[in-house]
C-alpha cells in the first residue's frame, strides 16, 4: 500500500457492492473492510523509489516463468463472499504495493479487477500504516488468501526488511534482515533480492544509521 492515510470516508457502513460500485468509478484508491471505507493518500519519495527498485528487480526475475508482477493499482479481495452482488459487510480489498500471481489469475467478478490468487505480496510501510499492514492486513491475507506464501514488508527510512514464509502446517515464520550488505530469496518466484538494489538512491536519516548501528552491534 502507498503512504497512506487510513481515514473512515464517512460514518455509515458499506456492504461490498456499494463499495465497489463506487470505488470503480471513483478517481483516488480505497481500501474496504467490514463495512469500512479508508481513503488512500500520496506517496513519500523513498516510498516511491523503493516501490519502483522492488518492481524492477522483480519484473527482471520472473520473465519466463508462470508469474508476473503487478503494483498499486491491482485490489485483492479476502475473506469475501463470491456472490457478483451481496449485502453482506465482511471481508477486505486492499491495494497492496506489489502482488505476485503464479499461474492464471483468479477473479473476483467479471470485472477482472479484482485477484483471489496471490503468490507473493510486498508492502513498503510507511508511519501511518506500518501496524495495519503489519497486523490486520497479515492476518486476513494469511487466513483468508490460502494461496499466499511470502508476505514481505519493506522499511522505507531504513535498511530492513521483514520476511514472513507459510509454512507447511499453515504456521508462518518471520526473518528479519538488516543492512545494505544483506539478501533474502524468495523460493516460491525464484527470486533473490538484495538490500542493496531494493534502497537503491534512497537516503537514509542519522536517526536510521545510528538505528542499524546499533543493531548490529546487538547482533
Amino acid at each position: 500500500m502507498g503512504f497512506a492515510k487510513l481515514k473512515e470516508e464517512v460514518s455509515r457502513e458499506y456492504t461490498v457492492e456499494e463499495y465497489l460500485k463506487m470505488e470503480r468509478a471513483a478517481f483516488e484508491r480505497s481500501e474496504y473492510i467490514n463495512g469500512e471505507i479508508f481513503a488512500m493518500a500520496g506517496e513519500s519519495n523513498n516510498h516511491g523509489v523503493v516501490t519502483m527498485n522492488l518492481a524492477g528487480l522483480v519484473h527482471q526475475q520472473l520473465r519466463g516463468s508462470s508469474c508476473q508482477g503487478r503494483i498499486k493499482d491491482t485490489k485483492i479481495a479476502s475473506n469475501v463472499l463470491p456472490d457478483k452482488k451481496t449485502l453482506s459487510m465482511k471481508g477486505m480489498f486492499s491495494y497492496p504495493d506489489m502482488v505476485i500471481i503464479c499461474g492464471e489469475p483468479e477473479y473476483h467478478d467479471e470485472h477482472q479487477d479484482i485477484i483471489l490468487n496471490p503468490k507473493v505480496i510486498i508492502e513498503v510501510l510507511s508511519e501511518s500504516t506500518e501496524l495495519f499492514d503489519r497486523n490486520t492486513k497479515f492476518i486476513r491475507y494469511s487466513k483468508f488468501n490460502p494461496t499466499l506464501t511470502n508476505y514481505i514488508l519493506v522499511s522505507q527510512d531504513k535498511p530492513m526488511v521483514e520476511h514472513f514464509i507459510r509454512q507447511d502446517d499453515e504456521s508462518w515464520k518471520i526473518y528479519t534482515y538488516f543492512g545494505l550488505k544483506a539478501a533474502f530469496t524468495i523460493d516460491s518466484i525464484g527470486c533473490q533480492l538484495k538490500l542493496s538494489d531494493i534502497y537503491d538512491r534512497v537516503k537514509f536519516s542519522k536517526a536510521a544509521m545510528k538505528f542499524l548501528r546499533d543493531i548490529m552491534k546487538a547482533r
